[in-house]
């Protein structure tokens, strides 16, 4: 069976709208089933899913799942936005920079999109249409800087292509630092840009600001304090070399219980059963996806797929430049239609010795994969953010993407600077 087959049946389960995870199963058996002299075999596929998921990385993924959820259901997001808001306030598009900055650390804590989205957006969407911003706006803004969630350390994207790639966990980590704030910066100018255009209500957002600042700056950062030390315990116990990033994923889960607990005391023992609950409901999907797609990528190498995709693109895009934008363009149409743990673990074999072979450092490539990816997340028909945002305000997902379009267009600014400028990379490295 020839590898073109074995895509279009992979496209076709997809369009019938058969999950994911069973899609990769049933192309990952089909080339033994059809003929018994490939090495392939059923056998092979199912040694080849165990063997993916028994890895020490990977358990940082449920960790920061479960982490995400204490810590959403434990306010820490609403913490977090109070300390930016008391700066930024006052300031054109204030409040919006506020939630934007959230978002960057709720990222830094949380470690995916879909839970920055659904943790800062159900606490700032409600605030910023009270302040008299477009609800459309404000639920559009949430979900384009939910896609910080996974490029600002630590992100489990990149642990992911850590897994399919060999390249270090940490390094990745330490790679995602500027891109995130570059991406950050651009989507603060873009804010500034809407409510000079559109106005705002300084009269409601002086009020809100100022119950802040009545507070004084002390109360408001002794509030904060356990939410802002939370990205800097997590990252500085990798980055010391107290623990390895998994590790360092168990640590943020009982950090995020005790604070929860005991010091802001935002949940109780009895609801530490149902959050263990809802993150093994997250977690699970997310494990059969991880199994077939490496038992799906073995087959492509057996079938020697990467090799074949190498040289026709090398023979077809001798020019690095339009080689790396032909990959981009690649990548932002796989991020529309496919989730991003299956297209890093099926891609990542495939693309990676094309890059490597015009001179890009595999970090480098994990960075600017990552982050097309995360555009992903707010460009329909996936879009995850989108439905995770429409979700918390039941404003139809096309009207959320049409408003959030201005924005994409800074993040793909952010794309080609970081693809062009290795240095905005793998500068820490």
């Amino acid at each position: 069976m020839s590898a073109v087959i074995v895509f279009i049946i992979f496209v076709i389960c997809l369009v019938i709208a058969i999950p994911v995870s069973i899609s990769l199963g049933i192309v990952s058996v089909l080339p033994g089933a059809f003929d018994a002299s490939f090495t392939a075999s059923g056998q092979f596929v199912v040694r080849s899913m165990l063997g993916g998921i028994d890895s020490f990385p990977l358990l940082a993924v449920p960790m920061f799942v479960l982490s995400g959820i204490v810590m959403a259901k434990g306010g820490i997001s609403k913490k977090l936005f109070d300390v930016f808001a008391f700066f930024l306030g006052k300031r054109t598009a204030g409040v919006p920079c506020a939630v934007i900055v959230t978002c960057l650390f709720y990222g830094a804590i949380s470690g995916s999109a879909p839970a920055t989205v659904a943790a800062v957006g159900s606490m700032t969407i409600p605030i910023l249409t009270k302040l008299g911003y477009d609800k459309a706006f404000s639920t559009a803004m949430v979900a384009v800087s939910g896609g910080l969630g996974v490029i600002i350390p630590p992100s489990i994207p990149f642990i992911m292509y850590g897994m399919a790639s060999g390249a270090s966990v940490s390094d990745l980590f330490l790679s995602g630092i500027i891109p995130g704030l570059l991406i950050s910066g651009l989507l603060m100018l873009y804010a500034i840009y809407y409510c000079k255009k559109n106005g705002e209500d300084k009269e409601k957002i002086n009020i809100v600001v100022g119950e802040l600042h009545d507070k004084g700056f002390l109360a408001v950062l002794k509030d904060s304090f356990f939410a802002l030390l939370s990205p800097v315990i997590i990252l500085g116990c990798i980055y010391s070399g107290v623990a390895s990033p998994t590790e360092a994923a168990v640590i943020s889960v009982f950090y995020a219980l005790i604070v929860s607990l005991f010091v802001y005391k935002t949940i109780r023992f009895k609801d530490v059963w149902g959050i263990m609950e809802e993150s093994v409901r997250t977690y699970a999907p997310i494990l059969f996806i991880l199994a077939t797609s490496v038992a799906f990528s073995r087959v492509l190498t057996l079938m020697q797929v990467p090799q074949a995709v190498s040289e026709w693109i090398l023979m077809h895009f001798t020019n690095r430049i339009a080689l790396l934008l032909v990959i981009n363009l690649f990548l932002l149409i796989v991020g529309m239609v496919m989730d991003t743990t299956p297209a890093i673990l099926i891609l990542t074999p495939i693309l990676l010795p094309i890059v490597e072979a015009v001179g890009m450092h595999p970090v480098h490539f994990g960075v600017m994969m990552v982050v097309n990816l995360a555009i992903g997340f707010v460009t329909p028909p996936i879009g995850v953010n989108l439905f995770v945002a429409s979700s918390l305000t039941d404003i139809p997902v096309m009207k959320i993407a049409g408003k959030a379009m201005p924005m994409i267009v800074y993040f793909l600014i952010a794309l080609l600077l970081l693809t062009f400028i290795p240095a905005i990379s793998i500068a820490f490295i």
